[in-house]
């Protein structure tokens, strides 16, 4: 059987240690290029994946060259709309990571784009093939809540020493982290309810913690903090260092940050930032379902936690303790779901996306994570970001009138 030969744009961390990886394994796939601007970054990931790769620095020669049938995007948010246009005019099918664009617009740039290709885009939403949220849209779809009419989602990260070190630290990198972050929820969301169109959005957001008055240790005199946790002063003894290990032999390297001055591990407390630390977003849909989105990076814990209450029931579910429990409306009783962990990134979430990609590439599934899908998600991020920032509640539709 012809392996489908792909090709990955980005060589970070999603390209190289979740796509890159799961591709070399995958049977019926086989990576054979990568495309970044930083060369030095490209050998690094070569290296970690311990396969011979071509290198590009530009999408349409990797493509042309090597005669692709699919890429998978993984660049920096702001650079995946002008990767997907350009990938699919040069006549290939393509797997973007999450989000699709930054803006409504770039999605429907994407989107006219595949249209006139005729080529699959799919979307990397990987919560959709997490073990506990496929059992609770089960539970959704089978009827035991009910009408659902009012979600949940708390999301804590213990990710300051991610978010805030690297390029999602900046809106203009990733249109905000309702975007980037947010993005993935909003769409479990639409999930979960079969898509209803989402009509009004608000959202308070802000930095109360990762600022340089919240440093959590004595900063002495003359001894200046960072700029990167592995050349800091303070390396010993910050509680957030983000310890990259290995970093000399990493796509992190110092000499691959003196060709482009990208670190993965800035301060988060002193780096230059102007995304929230925490936040919350509330989305009313055209059905009148509300949810409310909480992202919190400045905690000890790692959890996405969901309720859900409709006309017949509550159910709660935690990704981390993979758990959910219903609760049936008039009754005392409580029935719990234990789901059996899987492997693999995201929960084991992360393979199966790719093995959902190859087998609608091959024409055995059908896409179920749309672009249009992708646009919605979107559409409900970029709206968040317009409501935290200009304090209003902002109309969905006025991102397709622009």
């Amino acid at each position: 059987m012809k392996k489908l030969k792909f090709g990955v744009i980005g060589a970070g961390s999603r390209g190289v240690a979740c796509f890159g990886e799961i591709i070399k394994k995958n049977p019926e796939a086989e990576l054979v290029a990568l495309c970044d601007p930083n060369p030095v970054r490209m050998e690094e990931a070569a290296k970690i994946l311990g396969i011979p790769l071509k290198f590009y620095s530009n999408v349409t020669d990797m493509i042309k060259k090597e005669q692709l049938d699919a890429v998978i995007i993984t660049s920096p948010d702001h650079y995946h709309e002008d990767n997907a246009v350009e990938a699919l005019s040069c006549g290939v099918n393509v797997l973007i990571d999450k989000p699709l664009a930054t803006t409504v617009k770039g999605c429907r740039n994407i989107i006219e784009a595949a249209e006139k290709a005729g080529k699959i885009i799919m979307i990397g939403f990987n919560l959709r093939h997490n073990a506990v949220l496929k059992r609770l849209k089960s539970i959704v779809s089978e009827g035991k809540l009910g009408d659902v009419f009012l979600l949940e989602n708390r999301e804590f990260y213990d990710g300051g020493r991610t978010y805030m070190s690297r390029w999602n630290r900046s809106y203009k990198e990733c249109g905000g982290l309702w975007i980037h972050k947010g993005s993935h929820d909003f769409d479990v969301f639409q999930w979960l309810l079969d898509f209803p169109k989402p009509v009004k959005v608000s959202a308070f957001a802000g930095i109360n913690v990762f600022n340089p008055e919240h440093i959590p240790f004595k900063v002495e005199p003359g001894t200046k903090v960072g700029p990167t946790c592995h050349q800091c002063a303070y390396g010993d003894i910050c509680p957030d260092k983000y310890n990259i290990e290995n970093i000399q032999d990493s796509q992190w390297k110092d000499e691959a940050v003196a060709v482009d001055g990208y670190s993965k591990d800035l301060c988060m407390y002193m780096s230059d930032k102007d995304n929230h630390d925490n936040g919350i977003a509330l989305v009313e849909y055209e059905n009148g379902t509300r949810a409310s989105h909480m992202e919190c990076f400045v905690t000890p814990i790692s959890d996405r936690l969901y309720t859900l209450v409709g006309t017949l029931g509550q159910a709660e579910a935690s990704l981390t303790n993979h758990v959910i429990k219903v609760r049936p409306r008039w009754s005392q009783e409580v029935i719990t779901y234990e789901i059996p962990e899987e492997t693999g990134g995201h929960g084991g979430a992360d393979p199966k996306l790719v093995d959902y990609f190859i087998k609608v590439l091959k024409g055995e599934l059908p896409n179920g994570s749309t672009a249009e899908h992708g646009m919605w998600s979107t559409a409900v991020g970029q709206a968040a970001e317009i409501a935290r920032r200009e304090n209003r509640v902002v109309e969905v539709k006025e991102l397709f009138n622009k």
